[in-house]
């Protein structure tokens, strides 16, 4: 009696192919929901160099790190910026973390990414999302003083260590 020989040939994930060719499904699911991108962000006049702050934008909320209306968002704040392949691959203040930028820079998925772990809570677990560090929206704090509120953490690679089972 003979057996079939078994397929040893390994699915790639979905974001190991390039943006472009990804459903729109596949897209959206490479959101970590970290909420890093959701931050305000200040440019240097002088240099440009960009300032992450600690102020969310107003439709961002801060318990899931989502945004509270992600279907009328470009319409609510028109400023909101769409990430498309192209502005994956050419905007300068996407977090290290980013799963569309690893992705852009042939990189794989970080342990703590919903896709890899399977859980949404993992990135949160992991201290990757901004939940508990943001307590203020662009509403409430006078632009004047959005400066005082500039942080290195969000611009910075995070450590992301597993938790301790």
């Amino acid at each position: 009696m003979t057996s079939e020989p078994k397929n040893t040939d390994a699915i790639e994930p979905f974001w190991r192919k390039p943006l472009e060719d990804m459903s729109k499904t596949e897209w959206e699911s490479l959101c970590d929901g970290c909420g890093r991108c959701c931050l305000v962000k200040l440019e240097d006049e002088d240099t440009g160099e960009i300032h992450f702050t600690d102020i969310s934008c107003k439709l961002f909320d801060a318990q899931t790190c989502r945004c509270a209306n992600y279907p009328k968002r470009k319409k609510l704040v028109p400023d909101c910026v769409q990430l498309t392949p192209q502005a994956v691959r050419s905007l300068p203040w996407l977090p290290p973390s980013c799963a569309y930028r690893l992705v852009a820079e042939g990189r794989d998925l970080k342990w703590w990414h919903p896709l890899v772990s399977g859980r949404p809570e993992t990135v949160h677990e992991a201290g990757i999302s901004v939940r508990g560090k943001v307590h203020l929206s662009e509403e409430e704090v006078v632009f004047e003083e959005w400066p005082n509120h500039i942080r290195d953490w969000p611009g910075r690679n995070p450590r992301g260590r597993r938790p301790k089972d």
